[in-house]
């Protein structure tokens, strides 16, 4: 076993021996820890533990299930990704600089987005991995000359809601996509960075020296002193100015200028006393007769560091030197900045420069300027409500294939070129880990390792009123990491103690271990479980679910909980029009579910969600291209199948049932719960 803790130092040991992980296992969760294991079942899959913060959870209202409350004590993540933008596309950094995608490495800070109120608003996230692959390539061209590169599965978020890039109306491909009547969400286009050049950093230093240092000579009787110091509370901006000093020979000390209060922040000070030192300074920050734009790029990001501030939405810079005010203005007009002069509004004839436009306008400040204190660059609850020209105007197949990147976040999106961009996966995998030996999927999963503790204090709560749980709604509590982490013997014996209802739904047969505390919590409540079994066939099955247990073994898992005293419910789905629909396949399936003891079977349709409808179009095409005809007519108005067909279906599955005894459990006294409740609509496609 490898392991990292993600909060200690690299070199840490573990109290096992085992050796650090290679390389490092980022994540934003602080103090977590990185596992991965050498073991064959475990082969490709990472496992970050976790501390949760609280465990029983309450169901959205919008999610259309019959239960209100859940645990799940892991989370899983299985991804494989459509790749999305170009390589070069540049990435909103939570500092206000920007990134290549393709130099991001996990573990960076990022802007994303999240919903608060009734705004999305800009959110610091992390880069929690990274991808890469050759896909067809697409150019979407925006209003305001802003270009994207993507794969047509890449996301974008517009005014109607998150759209690909290329789709169909209607179909098997059907999907909301872009159109020339859909304005991006965002900024635009992001400004490219200054050069790091003689000229920008004579600029800086004349921005930063002339609003906040200290500079002269001064003759006195006995003695003349020259007096240089610059004392700042933002440690970025004395560092440059030390550093860009240096460069141009000018050595300075640093010291303590004075100690943080209850009111004010430490700052500390550069400064230097040599006469020659003197005399270069005097020098470096000398007006130039014929500014370039280096210069005045340099100039711009000092005073900015040295007398700006951006709160509020509000980007100002305020002084009382005329001269200044009058380079600053001209420099902003240059670069096509809109800004207003403000002021006198204070005895000392302090006025303000204001800057106008909005968030664009401040990032494209930032980005063509690049000042050194990231804190005033900070966007961090900005609403996304600005209405820049961001209309799509073209989107272009490249008619080439290139290297294109993904990334997934904390937030589930990232600002990619001034727009808001989705974290794209081709489809939404079964999250399942009770993987039969040999399967190669590559997994993450975050393990809740104080689940049971955090079960227990919550049940314990005076405002819990002990309302039905429901476990696997989400991912499966028993998959396969549950036989190493033993999260689920603590739960159950929690929600026993407290005589709390629960039901479980799960394919994994690792459910088995935890029968004696089954029973036991089934004698002072009413405990349910189910387990989902779409068809029987097995070539079937290694076909499209080769990383759940085999049908057999979730059937010999049935029969074994009914013979402990268990009504067990079998939801058979996914069935699959054209492959696992027949009467033939239905009546085998119902036939072992009986066969296995169950009480009832709840048939359920294919459901295919938009990404997810991608990646089994490319497998029916390749595999079965004969049925494509036919789902493309059975989902052309969406992602469920028409309600003629699932009525055509249950009633077919019914018929069976009852030719084969099934039935459902009486609803008595025996603190089971009978009916255990159908999945939500994720749970509805195992395969995917």
């Amino acid at each position: 076993m490898r392991w990292e803790n993600l909060s200690a130092p690299p070199d840490e040991g573990h109290p096992d021996g085992s050796a650090p992980a290679t390389p490092p296992l980022p994540l934003a969760l602080p103090g977590a820890i990185a596992r991965t294991f050498d073991t064959p079942g475990f082969a490709g899959m990472t496992f970050y533990e976790v501390r949760a913060k609280s465990i029983i959870n309450r169901v959205s209202g919008e999610s259309r299930v019959p239960f209100e409350w859940t645990i799940n004590p892991y989370r899983g993540c299985s991804h494989a990704c459509v790749y999305c933008v170009a390589g070069d596309t540049p990435i909103l950094m939570a500092d206000g600089r920007t990134k290549q995608i393709s130099e991001l490495e996990p573990g960076d800070r990022i802007y994303g987005t999240e919903r608060r109120g009734a705004y999305r608003r800009y959110v610091v996230t992390t880069v929690l991995d990274k991808w890469s692959t050759t896909k067809p390539a697409y150019r979407v061209t925006l209003e305001d000359g802003t270009t994207l590169v993507a794969s047509g599965d890449h996301r974008f978020l517009s005014e109607r809601g998150w759209k690909y890039v290329t789709g169909t109306m209607q179909g098997i491909g059907q999907r909301p996509y872009l159109t020339t009547d859909n304005r991006l969400i965002g900024t635009g286009r992001f400004a490219s960075g200054p050069k790091d050049s003689t000229d920008y950093r004579r600029g800086y230093l004349c921005g930063m020296i002339r609003g906040n240092a200290k500079l002269g000579t001064y003759r006195y009787p006995r003695r003349v002193v020259h007096r240089f110091r610059l004392a700042l509370t933002d440690e970025e901006a004395l560092q440059r100015s030390a550093r860009f000093l240096s460069d141009f020979g000018v050595a300075t000390s640093r010291f303590s200028f004075a100690a943080a209060s209850a009111t004010r922040r430490a700052m500390s000070a550069i400064r230097t006393s040599r006469q020659r030192d003197i005399e270069a300074i005097t020098s470096l920050v000398d007006w130039p007769d014929e500014p370039g734009d280096d210069w005045r790029l340099g100039f711009l990001a000092g005073i900015f560091d040295a007398e700006g501030s951006c709160s509020q939405g509000v980007f100002r810079i305020c002084l009382a030197d005329d001269a200044i005010l009058d380079h600053i203005s001209e420099a902003l007009d240059l670069f096509g900045f809109r800004s207003v002069l403000e002021g006198p509004g204070r005895p000392n004839r302090v006025r303000q420069i204001r800057l106008t436009g909005g968030l664009p306008e401040r990032l494209r400040f930032f980005h063509l300027t690049d000042p050194a204190i990231t804190r005033k660059r900070s966007i961090e609850g900005a609403a996304l409500k600005c209405q820049a020209a961001l209309r799509v105007t073209a989107i272009e197949p490249l008619g080439l294939e290139l290297p294109l990147w993904d990334i997934t976040t904390g937030t589930g999106d990232f600002i990619a070129n001034g727009v808001v961009s989705h974290n794209c996966f081709a489809r939404n995998t079964h999250t399942y880990l009770d993987l039969d030996a040999g399967s190669d999927f590559d997994r993450k999963v975050i393990v809740k390792v104080n689940a049971g503790e955090l079960v227990r204090r919550e049940l314990a709560a005076p405002r819990w009123r002990g309302a039905h749980v429901a476990m696997g709604t989400n991912v499966d509590c028993y998959q396969r990491a549950e036989g190493r982490y033993r999260l689920m013997p603590p739960i159950i014996e929690a929600l026993r103690d407290f005589a709390n209802p629960f039901s479980i739904l799960t394919k994994g047969t690792l459910i088995l271990r935890d029968l004696p505390l089954l029973r036991q919590a089934a004698e002072v409540t009413r405990v349910g479980v189910s387990y989902s079994v779409g068809f029987v066939d097995e070539a079937l099955w290694r076909a499209v679910e080769p990383g759940t247990p085999s049908p057999r073994r979730r059937l010999d898992a049935v029969r074994q909980l009914t013979d402990a005293g268990f009504e067990v419910g079998v939801l058979m789905a996914p069935i699959l029009p054209g492959l696992s629909d027949g009467d033939e396949s239905i009546e085998a399936t119902v036939a072992a579910v009986a066969a296995a003891g169950a009480v009832s079977v709840t048939p359920m349709a294919l459901h295919l969600r938009p990404g997810a409808r991608a990646w089994y179009a490319h497998w029916l095409a390749r595999d079965f291209p004969h049925l494509v005809p036919r789902y493309r007519e059975l989902y052309r108005s969406g992602a469920y199948a028409p309600q003629a067909y699932q009525r055509e279906l249950t009633a077919r599955v019914r018929i069976a049932a009852r030719r084969h005894g099934l039935h459902r459990g009486e609803r008595g006294d025996n603190r089971r719960l009978p009916d255990p409740p159908p999945p939500p609509a994720a749970e509805q496609l195992s395969l995917l």
